[in-house]
């Protein structure tokens, strides 16, 4: 049985306008200023740079009620073209900062061009003789190098890919002999299947005196223990002094373990970090300014205000004139809230940035990461009263410079934990003594985990075992075994 219903519901939805300034907020400045430019490209109605007719009291009319209706007899909205009249030309002094710096205005980022590293690789191939089977296959092995310089694929899954993809019937000998001769380009170590025969491949370049005969000999046959530190019994199973042990060490430690990196990294485009913000301590205190780029000058178009006025001076509106009014309409509103959002857009950045500034005075003034006090999301969000998904936007893909670097604005952020003395304390803090603590260790005897967990104790940071584990490993230190030296 069907029945009807009259429920009452209460929702919150964000409008489309909301959800575009939201996506505006999270853009960096480089992707912020390619926004622009598409909106640009999309909206007439919308220009950029200085407009030299603008009056700056031209907003006095915004509020205007005189309206220029269509006939009588014509069901189309009223359009109010006196409104459109004087909003297009918003002031100068609306549109702009008074926090960021002109210089910054221009700034040309440059690109860095060069021939890729597979072609670099393929180049050297003429200066081998191959047959024309022997080309395809040194060819196909080049482009199955990565960027690191290896080869990460098994020869006979090469065969099987030469013969379906490339026509070509071959063996596993076939392509072992072609690669030996891969092998042979330059950088030294490339086309290598593992970082062993990598290492094997660079000794064997090297003129062979007898700290780089032991050095083969020992990644040949013990590679496994020297990866794994276990000196004592590489010491036994060669026969050698630790003098010895320690001249192959360092020969092997001046090796490539990715041959291709040191090339790509310099023929890659250059991926440029523009800063957002800038912080500057100036009298002991701290000066934010924002970059130039996030505040474009922006004003609707002169040419769409004329055609207004002209529709509004004409005596007799065509149809064609009301289809044209009605398209200028949605073209003007869409620019006029693009203008709008930017301003919001940089408030929201320079409000949300100097509350975290405020926040972490004491770090931004010293530059010493232990003064850096426990901060989550929710912190800022209640002191500039927004929500917390605001603040994220800003601080996940923002970049702020400082008298100390670069910094991405997320790593202010960081938990808490409470000291000895019961007072709260950043992880980052912690993370800081941790580091200079292995810094510091005996690096024939490292300290383990435990013994590091003694130490943060006695230096007033009570935390298990475990926690100093967890992060040692999100700062990329490695065990104790490994950090062993002889």
């Amino acid at each position: 049985m069907l029945k009807q219903q009259l429920n009452f519901k209460l929702s919150q939805k964000l409008s489309p306008q909301q959800i575009q300034l939201m996506k505006l907020i999270q853009l960096p400045t480089q992707a912020f200023e390619q926004r622009i430019k598409q909106e640009l490209e999309e909206n007439p109605a919308l220009d950029t740079g200085k407009d030299d007719d603008r009056d700056e009291f031209e907003d006095e009319f915004e509020n205007r009620d005189t309206e220029a209706e269509f006939d009588d007899n014509e069901t189309e909205p009223d359009i109010n073209i006196d409104e459109y009249l004087s909003d297009d030309e918003v002031p100068e002094y609306k549109l702009q900062a008074n926090n960021y710096s002109a210089d910054d205005d221009d700034k040309q980022v440059p690109y860095a061009a060069g021939t890729s590293f597979t072609q670099f690789l393929k180049n050297q191939l003429n200066t081998f003789r191959f047959n024309e089977e022997e080309q395809l296959i040194a060819e196909f092995l080049v482009g199955s190098i990565d960027e690191s310089g290896y080869i990460r694929r098994s020869i006979l899954d090469i065969v099987d890919d030469l013969a379906f993809t490339q026509n070509t019937y071959t063996d596993e000998e076939s392509v072992e002999k072609v690669l030996k001769k891969v092998q042979e380009l330059d950088p030294a170590g490339v086309g290598a299947r593992s970082l062993q025969e990598c290492l094997v491949i660079q000794l064997k370049r090297r003129n062979q005196t007898r700290p780089i005969e032991l050095a083969s000999e020992i990644i040949a046959d013990s590679f496994e223990q020297f990866s794994k530190k276990h000196y004592t019994k590489l010491l036994n199973k060669h026969d050698i002094s630790e003098d010895d042990l320690r001249e192959v060490i360092e020969v092997i430690s001046h090796l490539n373990p990715k041959p291709g990196g040191a090339y790509s990294s310099n023929t890659r485009m250059v991926e440029h970090v523009i800063p957002d913000f800038t912080i500057k301590i100036v009298d002991s205190d701290l000066e934010l300014s924002l970059n130039g780029r996030n505040a474009p000058e922006m004003h609707v178009s002169k040419d769409y205000s004329n055609m207004l006025k002209g529709y509004k001076e004409s005596k007799k509106k065509t149809q064609e004139q009301k289809d044209a009014v009605m398209f200028i309409k949605q073209k003007l509103d869409a620019a006029k809230w693009f203008i709008e959002a930017i301003k919001q857009r940089q408030q929201t950045l320079m409000v949300t940035m100097s509350a975290i500034m405020h926040y972490q005075k004491e770090y931004f003034l010293s530059g010493d990461e232990r003064n850096l006090r426990p901060m989550i999301l929710k912190d800022i969000a209640d002191e500039i009263e927004m929500d917390v998904s605001t603040v994220s936007r800003v601080a996940n893909s923002k970049y702020v410079d400082t008298p100390y670097g670069t910094k991405l604005i997320k790593e202010f952020f960081s938990e808490s934990m409470k000291n000895d003395q019961g007072e709260d304390v950043s992880t980052r803090e912690i993370k800081k003594i941790l580091e200079m603590s292995v810094e510091e260790e005996d690096k024939k005897r490292p300290l383990t985990d435990e013994k590091l967990a003694k130490v943060l104790k006695d230096k007033g940071y009570p935390i298990a075992r475990r926690t100093v584990a967890k992060y040692r490993e999100q700062l990329d230190i490695p065990v104790a075994r490994l950090r062993k030296e002889i």
